[in-house]
């Protein structure tokens, strides 16, 4: 018997570990475009998920924006079948009309088709075909960006997208080492143009930023970036419970006289921020480490009604100038309308 080529294995123990613990029930639904990461993730979930107890399934998306997309995106679905997957859909989506550049908004489109059918099929979970080298180039596209601790946290390995578990098992596989299995089990991924298309960001620091780094500071980069995603992804994680906690506290009293010149409120920090009769208390927002009131205030916009999309660093760092830069100012303004004030000694959202 041959022995089984290093990244098909590699590949198999990462969606194994993927796969363990996933609840019983509906299948388990692989994205996958027919590029090399996905066809190996793809491939190696038909060997993996039936050894598990477990069905499979595909699903392809044709975003209708190449010459032949429909026709490749039906022998994705053929291959699927042939593998042994079930159920397979090969699923056009329209993307012109949608918000955002032309990336964001094909984006946008493959998850909302990916996650219609997820929950057609009563999926488990899905699998994308994400790998190390991807998350590599999300922490630098974020590090340009400005994007603080969120974006350096990178890609999650789980995380729940509009109700379906979405999995990326292959965040500590290398894309070289997807081309190598589909290699060894003879597949012929399809190379997609866009992946090399310098009118997108992420396609730029692929194939200029990248080699530039790894020609100067060794191929140790790519997991030192990757390393650094799931470091900071854990004190993410840890900043978030702390602010979790601190707006699911019970709500407590708070004393007025907090205009200029005023007392100021007095609140024990321990109890929350809330107070009885909504708002937040200023002398709790204030008592809490930076890292912790911006979260705070970051997710109470968002309970206000403000869009996820709309809320910027720049809205949260005006809230927070009410709590710690306050010299009087007026109302700060958050998308959908909303105003929010300070006053005796409560940030609260006013006409």
């Amino acid at each position: 018997m041959a022995a089984l080529a290093p990244p098909v294995a590699a590949i198999r123990v990462a969606v194994r570990r993927a796969l363990t613990g996933l609840p019983a029930g509906g299948p388990v639904l692989v994205a996958c475009s027919g590029g090399a990461d996905s066809l190996a993730l793809a491939a190696a979930t038909a060997f993996v998920a039936p050894r598990l107890g477990r069905r499979a399934g595909l699903v392809t998306v044709d975003h209708g924006l190449q010459e032949g997309s429909a026709g490749r995106a039906e022998a994705v679905a053929r291959w699927a079948v042939a593998a042994g997957l079930d159920p397979v859909e090969a699923v056009p989506v329209t993307v012109t009309g949608r918000p955002g550049g032309p990336e964001a908004a094909a984006r946008e489109a493959r998850y909302q088709a990916l996650t219609d059918a997820a929950r057609r099929h009563g999926a488990t979970g899905l699998l994308v075909g994400h790998t190390r080298d991807d998350q590599a180039e999300t922490v630098l596209l974020a590090l340009a960006r400005g994007a603080g601790p969120r974006g350096l946290a990178g890609m999650p390995e789980c995380r729940e997208l509009a109700g379906v578990p979405l999995l990326r098992p292959l965040l500590d596989v290398t894309r070289d080492e997807t081309r190598k299995a589909c290699v060894a089990l003879g597949l012929t991924p399809w190379e997609d143009p866009h992946n090399a298309d310098p009118s997108y960001a992420r396609a730029r620091v692929r194939t200029d930023v990248l080699p530039v780094l790894l020609r100067a500071l060794g191929p140790g980069v790519l997991d030192n970036l990757a390393r650094t995603a799931r470091l900071v992804a854990a004190d993410t994680v840890a900043l978030d419970d702390l602010a979790t906690a601190a707006l699911a506290a019970p709500p407590v009293g708070a004393s007025t006289g907090d205009r200029p010149g005023g007392a100021g409120a007095v609140v024990a920090a321990s109890a929350g921020v809330r107070v009885v009769g909504g708002g937040l208390s200023v002398a709790a927002l204030a008592a809490l480490p930076a890292a912790v009131r911006t979260r705070v205030l970051h997710a109470w916009a968002r309970e206000l009604g403000a869009s996820p999309a709309a809320l910027s660093h720049r809205h949260v760092a005006a809230l927070d100038a009410l709590v710690t830069g306050w010299r009087g100012q007026g109302p700060t303004h958050l998308p959908g309308g909303l105003r929010v004030v300070r006053r005796d000694g409560l940030l609260t959202v006013t006409d």
